[in-house]
């Protein structure tokens, strides 16, 4: 049975029955073929992507299912989950199409955020419209609707419902903290991010859905949705790269690896490995660079664009007339013939 993703779910759901948000603990990428067939004779599943709505009462059939493939952990979630009164969900995607609920958005989020698939790995085309705004707070994902008797409903008890943000998306960390990162503000990171082992992401930086870290990195500015920062670069204070969702950019913005983008920077182009961008420059793809080689001689003007995924190079500004320029270690003939060999 072939089969793309897999996850045992727990919902929250509001007093209409519109359903928010689900959490996936172990959410499996490419699961055993044997394990979906156990589970879909149990559920009723008969191939497609669907996300199936279980009761409790099934549980201990799908714990007998999973024991009998050999899948002890999706087991022992079965079992700390007996006696629950959330909604229970099993997903399965059997191929990576646009997902059309609200607990398939989620399973793709979680893969995400688990390392299991990098980002722009999953088709999320239509996930908006899947996802509901939804009252983040101190008592979970709260429908806007109930919110308002929820916290009248709490100042009668003596509480104060706390209202964290309203949003289509949570914090990644109420899902999932994967292993060997450090987070100054884990409200700054979205479920759906990608943050690599060894990343430390200090109070100040952000991290969107469908984009992250690779590896080791240092992030204290924004990595905007869709955008991928390479292993051993640094994001510094304060620094911002252009997302895709937003002012008609439809260019995958990436940094390679071991660079740098100094405080107060911006990034509106790929990023080639080991390049650095000055602090408090934004370079955009249609801003006029002028290149210099080894020798500070000036090779000529170009578009930031040109000059997309090219590595090391230096993007500084001319503190005496104003201009961006570009240094490379390149002489100008190299940098010439490789720069307008496709003109």
């Amino acid at each position: 049975m072939a089969n793309f993703a897999f996850g045992l779910g727990v919902g929250t759901k509001s007093s209409a029955g519109d359903l928010l948000e689900v959490y996936y603990n172990a959410p499996l990428l490419n699961a055993d073929d044997a394990l979906v067939a156990a589970v879909a004779a149990k559920v009723g599943y008969e191939g497609g992507n669907a996300a199936i709505e279980i009761k409790e009462s099934q549980l201990k059939d799908l714990e007998a299912a999973f024991l009998s493939v050999g899948a002890e952990d999706q087991a022992e979630i079965v079992e700390i989950l007996e006696g629950t009164s959330q909604a229970l969900f099993v997903t399965i995607l059997e191929t990576d199409a646009e997902p059309a609920s609200t607990a398939e958005v989620y399973l793709k989020l979680s893969l995400l955020s688990h390392r299991l698939v990098q980002p722009h790995g999953l088709n999320l085309a239509g996930m908006f419209g899947q996802l509901p705004n939804v009252a983040w707070t101190s008592e979970g994902a709260v429908s806007l609707d109930d919110l308002s008797k929820r916290q009248l409903a709490a100042r009668a008890q003596g509480r104060v419902l706390h209202v964290y943000s309203v949003d289509k998306f949570p914090q990644m960390t109420n899902y999932v903290v994967p292993a060997g990162i450090r987070v100054g503000d884990a409200s700054r990171i979205r479920l759906g991010a990608h943050v690599g082992e060894g990343t430390t992401v200090m109070h100040e930086g952000f991290i969107n859905f469908n984009a992250g870290t690779m590896g080791v990195s240092m992030v204290e500015g924004r990595i905007s949705a869709g955008v991928v920062v390479g292993n051993g670069s640094d994001i510094g204070g304060g620094a911002s790269t252009m997302g895709t969702l937003s002012g008609g950019n439809n260019v995958v913005i990436s940094v390679g690896e071991n660079c740098l983008l100094g405080a107060n920077a911006g990034l509106g182009l790929p990023l080639g490995d080991r390049c650095t961008l000055e602090a408090g420059l934004y370079v955009t793809a249609g801003s006029k660079v002028t290149l210099l080689d080894d020798q500070n001689n000036e090779v000529g003007v170009v578009k930031a664009a040109e000059l997309a995924g090219k590595p090391d190079l230096l993007f500084r500004r001319n503190s005496q007339n104003g201009r961006i320029e570009v240094k490379t270690n390149k002489s100008a003939i190299e940098l010439n013939e490789e720069l307008h060999k496709h003109n």
